[in-house]
């Protein structure tokens, strides 16, 4: 050892001797024992911790006299730490000596042993400034404890007092030192002082709602709600991701015809221990349902021997399995069958529950029923159980009882049959290709000769993908089955033709950007699509098409005109004729959705095939160029925020010539266009929709199934699948006329006023810069590189506006002589969206005025006038008028409203400077065919016509609240005028910056005349749903830009005041609904917290759960890249508890608002009307405007009459405290906070709801 390292070492055991020494001390408790404060050397305790002495000896001193009086602190802090047991003990200091170089090992013990000295006073000790802060910290510390602890005493001795009044209350003693730490200590958190402030009557309060609690409880059926450990949770994340994908990768062996590798697999992961405690009974049964079809009773009997050595009980699914087989056996023993009854029975499942429960594919049920019958020849399945009955709101609806009008489609059934027969068969193709609407510009010479080079070219790249994807598969099946560590692709490979799998990947090109598309979401795109043809692929085979067609035929009487009149609804319909067809296959969906990371898997595959192999010459459009072969796609990496991420681009080449080509065709996904036909009804939340493509009825983000699980318990789901069926059933034709005027001008230049998005030829030029050219100054190459940067943003902006425009207006050119229908279905919370993505009525200005009611109904007395008033509202213009107003307006503008409909594009052009121009020209013309026609009560009108809800968030919000001054704000009540929330709110804004300004703010001066309407609307429409105060500042900083004349170095300053006086203004004008807001997000923070998803139902028995989980990200290898794909909504996963408790109040309020118009829509088509809905705006014919206006009216009012804050606050309290804790428990503190603020409604004002119905603005 060094001199260096020696010497270092004796200084180091210097300072650690002096520093042991020094705090040798020690507490002796009345007990005897002995608490030691620091018996362990303090270099054993923290091994590198060196203290730093100072080299003078004043500096020693200082630090030791600072440590002396910070360790006396202490200590006295340390005998009042125990209560009312501890005795005073007197505390011996070992004083240090004034030297500082250390202590001679001879004579320091014996000096230190001879000068014991008595504890001095605090106030007696020199100290300096560190020292007194300390100390009074301590001393603040000290009160502060024996506060709570008195406090506690005192809750006590009230608590056990109560409980038993009989007998003389408990000692001090005995309640002094064991209640701290087992009550007011949670997870090491003092809770003491919440116990002791208002205990009485917080006291109180709890055991009246534990009162309340357990009758709700005894009322309903109580679900546990999960909640599990850190470690449990990553512990089920791991087996259900092992689980799914073992289910996944047999169910595709099985599809793949591939039984061998299936049995192998299976019987590998069963060998496997580890991996056999994973193993699911309705894994086992997948190959269950194999043998059944061969009528293989040795492999099924093998099976169930599995099933015993994994512990596992056979379910439906097992016993269906053996009674197929033995249907199928010519043979077969009726002692078999009986013990296999015998054995259901032990199992405490029923033959009925077979033909009640689960879904049959082909034969299956025949078969069943065959074995069945063998022992028990009169069998038959008993009728399905009947759901329980509905919500009171909708009692009416359903009684049959009434006479009731329901609408019907003017085809004849034969009609209806031929559309069903064309949508079946674009079903089957998967895809459908139309003609672009570029194709009708003239073709030219530069336009033929690369549309024939595509081709060539297209030809050339099939064949090089059919070999590759044949050597692929060869090189997959090689790899063996025996331990899955990753999932092997090859029976995914083989669940589709060649042709399909090339298709997808050559389609794929033509969707591709020219600036790249991130590689996750194009790989995503491709594998869905496999999913999806796989899935009709599989219903094909299963026999659906055949039972499917025979149904829908008779289910089209009920739709038809020219049949008897039938009142039934299309749900009750086909589920008659379903139940009188029983033979054959079971229509119910119930086919897995592939998870997330086997799409990404497999279509990061298919792209990999298609980098590797398609090339072509770098000399083809250029032959002076040096040939080579080049690839059509690279692979790069870019950057997103601060994520790097992968990106696939095609090369400017292949770009350069598919834009000359000036693309013909376009080729969609059948689902992406419009029903031919009336789609099916949705009878449960796995069938309804589209004839064969799976859809769901709730969608879902990434990983989300927890709202598919609530749907599967949830016993009566009829009001929402009837309101989704009878908006389905809604008709629509292409308002023809326009549709030509808009085709004009998308082949022209375009319009970006009016929403037609122009072409690439249009975009502005990349600049091409040297940023090596040293005459540039550093600023100047700054410059340059965000000029660049912001031009590429431009022409990606454009180009993919460009490409949005160009399929919504080429779908509907091809739909221009049809009758067409949206199948719909809804998110989480329970809004309706139409399934089509592309082309619909929730689209843009130019996509909803090319669409109008199929059904033609006359004007009548008032249609003209409810046209006239339709088109004012589309302008934007006389918002704060009467309706006698704006039809007077629109009297007075009658030549204006005949030019635009006569000459569009060369008059006056009036309808251009309107907010909604497009859907104000087609009012225009429906209007001036009205006027010319001669009677236009008897006018046939198409048009729809629309009524809004007034900021109809707010409107739930003062509803629930009962608020009388937020009612009227938001026209809840009846008024003269309408009443302009956005224009009361900046009127407000505007009175406090002119206080401001006049205490010079400058900021409230600079915004003197800039506060308007428009400023402050967005904020104070989306505030209700949730809006923070980050999101309102950018949205009023966007509005403040948009005004030419305001000062832009002031924008930041601007917005964030305004943002302020805003949401004051809003708390000012609508206090009930903060309280509201603040009710369920304080509700919502505590049952995350507590690790649960908030979950509520909605007044229609609609189940809803949060699905905002804690993100985890999986990743997925390739030879391209390992991909991170970020999942948010995994159920296995903690609850994010910001997310929730954000999300909760807007939320809640949508699915409000969406009951408001399931309730609206079912009255409405019981009344004979023809209704549409784009959330809280609602459509019919001019004609039945006033009848829809009055039922949505009372719909709104019997909604809220419901007592819907308590019934939420019932419905928590029983899902999330029905699991009362005892007080000793050491959550109890937890639980009782959370059942104070679930059982503390919000209190209600005085508004009368009923005056909802006389006011003419509520939606108008």
């Amino acid at each position: 050892m060094s001199l260096l390292r020696v010497c270092a070492l004796a200084k180091c055991w210097n300072r650690r001797s002096l520093f042991e020494k020094c705090l040798r001390v020690s507490v002796t408790l009345r007990s005897g024992a002995v608490r030691r404060i620091s018996e362990t050397p303090l270099w054993l305790q923290r091994r590198n911790f060196a203290p730093s002495i100072p080299k003078t000896e004043d500096g020693k001193k200082r630090t030791l006299a600072q440590l002396s009086d910070v360790l006396e602190a202490r200590i006295q802090q340390l005998q009042t730490d125990v209560v009312l047991d501890v005795q005073h003990a007197k505390v011996q200091f070992l004083k240090a000596p004034s030297s500082g170089k250390g202590l001679p090992t001879s004579r320091g013990p014996k000096n230190i042993a001879q000068e014991k000295t008595d504890i001095p006073k605090l106030e007696q000790q020199p100290s300096n400034k560190k020292a007194k802060r300390w100390m009074e910290k301590l001393t603040q510390e000290k009160n502060n404890k024996i506060k709570k602890q008195q406090n506690l005493q005192k809750y006590i001795k009230e608590k056990q007092h109560r409980k038993s009044s009989a007998t003389p209350p408990p000692t001090e003693e005995k309640i002094a030192a064991p209640v701290p730490q087992t009550v007011s200590k949670v997870k090491g958190k003092d809770y003491s002082h919440q116990l002791g402030k208002d205990t009485t009557f917080q006291a109180k309060d709890v055991k009246d709602l534990e009162k309340r609690l357990k009758k709700l409880v005894a009322q309903t059926s109580f679900v546990k709600p999960e909640h599990l450990p850190e470690e449990d949770y990553r512990t089920r994340r791991l087996n259900e991701h092992i689980q799914l994908r073992t289910r996944t990768y047999l169910k595709a062996c099985v599809s793949a015809r591939n039984l061998g590798r299936a049995h192998t697999f299976l019987l590998n992961q069963h060998r496997n221990l580890r991996r056999r405690k994973l193993l699911t009974t309705n894994i086992y049964n997948i190959m269950m349902r194999v043998w059944a079809k061969k009528a293989s009773w040795n492999n099924i009997s093998r099976l169930f021997k599995l099933l015993e050595e994994a512990n596992l009980k056979p379910n439906l699914g097992s016993y269906c399995a053996a009674l197929e087989c033995m249907g199928r056996m010519p043979n077969c023993s009726p002692p078999v069958i009986t013990r296999c009854l015998a054995e259901m029975e032990k199992d405490g499942l029923s033959a009925d529950d077979l033909f009640s429960q689960f879904v049959f594919r082909q034969d299956e049920r025949d078969m069943v029923l065959k074995a069945l019958q063998i022992v028990k020849p009169d069998y038959q399945p008993g009728p399905n159980v009947p759901t329980t009955p509905p919500s009171s709101l909708v009692q009416d609806f359903y009684n049959k009882d009434g006479h009731h009008q329901y609408p019907r489609l003017d085809f004849t059934q034969e009609e209806l049959q031929q559309r069903f027969t064309a949508q079946l068969d674009m079903e089957l193709n998967c895809t459908v290709t139309i003609d672009s609407v570029e194709a009708t510009k003239p073709v030219t010479a530069t336009m033929a000769k690369m549309r024939d080079l595509l081709a060539e070219q297209r030809a050339q790249w099939e064949k090089v993908l059919f070999d590759a994807l044949g050597e692929a598969r060869i090189t997959l099946s090689k790899i063996s089955t025996r331990e899955l560590t990753g999932c092997n692709l090859y029976p995914f490979l083989c669940l589709l033709d060649d042709r399909d799998y090339v298709d997808i990947m050559i389609q794929s090109l033509s969707t591709m950007p020219p600036t790249g598309v991130s590689l996750s979401t194009i790989a995503i795109y491709m594998g869905n699509r496999v999913f999806t043809m796989c899935s009709v692929r599989e219903k094909h085979c299963n026999q659906m098409v055949e039972k499917l067609a025979n149904i829908y035929s008779s289910y089209a009487e009920l739709l038809v005109k020219d049949t008897k009149t039938n009142n039934v609804l299309p749900r009750e319909q086909w589920c008659n004729l379903e139940a009188e067809r029983p033979s054959g296959p079971t229509l119910l969906g119930d086919e897995d959705h592939w998870p997330d990371f086997i799409m990404v898997q497999l279509g990061i595959y298919l792209l990999e095939l298609m980098v590797k192999n398609l090339k072509f010459n770098s000399d083809i459009l250029n032959p002076s160029v040096d040939r080579k072969i080049i690839p059509i796609l690279y692979h790069m990496y870019t950057f997103r925020s601060t994520r790097q991420i992968g990106f696939i681009k095609p090369h400017p080449i292949l770009t350069q010539m598919m834009q000359d080509a000036t693309v013909s065709k376009l080729t969609f996904d059948s689902y992406m266009l419009p029903m031919r036909c009336p789609p099916l009804p949705w009878t449960s939340a796995k069938f309804g929709a589209y004839l064969l493509t799976p859809t769901k009825l709730m969608r879902a983000l990434g990983g989300a199934i927890q709202h598919e699980k609530l749907l599967e318990k949830c016993q009566n789901l009829d009001p929402a699948l009837d309101s989704l069926n009878l908006l389905g059933n809604c008709a629509w034709r292409v308002n023809k006329p326009l549709l030509d005027i808009i085709i004009s001008m998308f082949n022209d230049r375009g319009s970006e006023k009016l929403g037609i998005p122009p072409p690439m030829s249009e975009a502005p030029a990349i600049p091409q810069v040297n940023l090596q050219d040293p005459s540039f100054t550093s600023t100047e190459k700054s410059q340059m590189k965000r000029n660049v940067v912001s031009a590429k943003n431009k022409c990606s902006e454009m180009h993919s506006m460009r490409m949005d425009a160009l399929n919504k207006i080429s779908i509907a050119n091809y739909m221009r002589d049809e009758v067409f229908w949206f199948p719909h279905n809804m998110d989480f919370r329970g809004r309706v969206y139409p399934c089509p993505p592309y082309f619909n009525h929730l689209g843009s200005d130019v996509t909803r005025s090319m669409l109008i009611f199929a059904e033609g109904k006359p004007l009548g007395p008032f249609g003209l006038n409810w046209l006239k008033i339709h088109l004012v509202n589309l302008t934007g213009l006389k918002k704060q008028n009467s309706l006698q107003g704006r039809l007077d307006y629109a009297n007075s503008i009658m030549e204006d409203i005949l030019d635009s409909a006569d000459n569009p594009m060369k008059g006056k052009k009036w309808w251009m400077t309107a907010d909604e121009p497009w859907q104000t020209l087609a009012c225009c013309m429906e209007i001036a065919k009205a006027v010319r026609s001669p009677d236009p009560e008897h006018f046939i009108s198409h048009f729809p016509v629309h009524q809004d809800g007034s900021c109809n968030g707010l409107q739930h919000y003062a509803a629930l609240g009962r608020d009388v001054i937020g009612a009227t704000s938001v026209n809840l009540m009846p008024c003269d005028v309408p009443q302009d929330v956005y224009s009361g709110i900046a009127q407000q804004v505007e009175e406090f910056r002119a206080r401001d300004a006049k205490n010079d703010v400058k900021i409230a001066q600079v915004l003197e005349g800039f506060i308007n309407r428009k400023v402050v609307k967005q904020t104070v429409m989306t505030v209700v749903y949730g809006v923070t105060r980050y999101g309102g500042r950018r949205q009023i900083e966007r509005r403040l830009k948009e005004i030419d004349e305001f000062p832009k170095d002031h924008v930041w300053e601007a917005s964030s005041y305004l943002v302020r006086l805003v949401f004051s203004s809003l708390k000012e004008m609508f206090t009930a609904t903060r309280e509201i807001q603040d009710w369920l997000t304080d509700s919502a923070k505590l049952i995350s917290k507590a690790g649960h998803s908030v979950e509520w139902v909605t007044p229609l028995g609609l189940p809803v759960i949060q699905p905002y989980h804690r993100t985890r990200q999986y990743v997925v290898q390739g030879k391209l890249q390992q991909t991170h794909i970020a999942v948010s909504c995994d159920h296995t996963e903690k609850p994010d508890t910001m997310k929730q408790k954000n999300a909760f109040p807007p939320n809640y309020i949508h699915s409000l608002d969406s009951t408001h118009m399931m309730l609206t829509a079912l009255y409405c088509y019981r009344s004979g009307l023809t209704f549409a809905s784009v959330h809280d705006c609602f459509w019919t014919h001019a004609l039945t405007v006033d009848t829809m206006n009055k039922i949505c009216r009372e719909q709104f009012v019997a909604l809220h009459e419901q007592p819907i804050l308590q019934e939420l606050s019932n419905f928590l309290l029983v899902k999330y405290c029905a699991e009362m804790r005892d007080e000793e428990e050491k959550k109890y503190i937890e639980y009782r906070t959370l059942l104070l603020s679930l059982g503390k409604v919000p209190k209600t004002g005085d508004f009368d709801l009923q005056q909802v119905k006389k006011s003419t603005y509520f939606f108008s």
